[in-house]
């Protein structure tokens, strides 16, 4: 499980080092192979290669009208592996769809990351935070920190 959010540095080659607490996770589930793909979010996704696989053969199968998504996320899949160093490269192409700069957010979402463009990511948490919390349905999921 990947959680957490890490500002990574994007050198000069286009490589990002996968922070060490989720490198020995990664070299043990999938020997270091991952793939990186467009999201229509914004950002791109980065998925352990047995993650990848299943969502792959999921997004092949989905209908018609959403041949433009399916375009989108399998037209721009990339195999990625991580060097001794930890590092992965990310294309000129992914660089560009995600407007990657110097500094990069990579934020664990379960059983994958995406790997945002900080003002891109700023940005789109400001306008999904704003409608997730004008929705009724927040008042059904809110929480009390425990006080035991």
């Amino acid at each position: 499980m990947f959680y957490g959010e890490s500002e990574l540095a994007l050198d000069d080659k286009g490589r990002i080092s996968i922070p060490t607490r989720y490198r020995e996770a990664l070299v043990a589930g999938c020997q270091g192979r991952m793939t990186l793909a467009r999201y229509p979010d914004g950002c791109l996704l980065l998925m352990p290669e047995g993650v990848w696989e299943t969502n792959r053969k999921n997004i092949a199968a989905w209908p018609q009208e959403l041949h433009a998504l399916r375009r989108l996320i399998l037209g721009s899949a990339t195999d990625v592996e991580m060097d001794g160093s930890g590092r992965i490269l990310v294309s000129p192409e992914l660089r560009r769809a995600a407007n990657l700069s110097k500094t990069v957010a990579l934020v664990g979402v379960g059983s994958y990351f995406e790997v945002w463009d900080l003002q891109t990511k700023a940005a789109k948490e400001a306008e999904q935070l704003r409608e997730a919390l004008a929705s009724p349905v927040w008042r059904n999921y809110t929480f009390e920190p425990n006080e035991n």
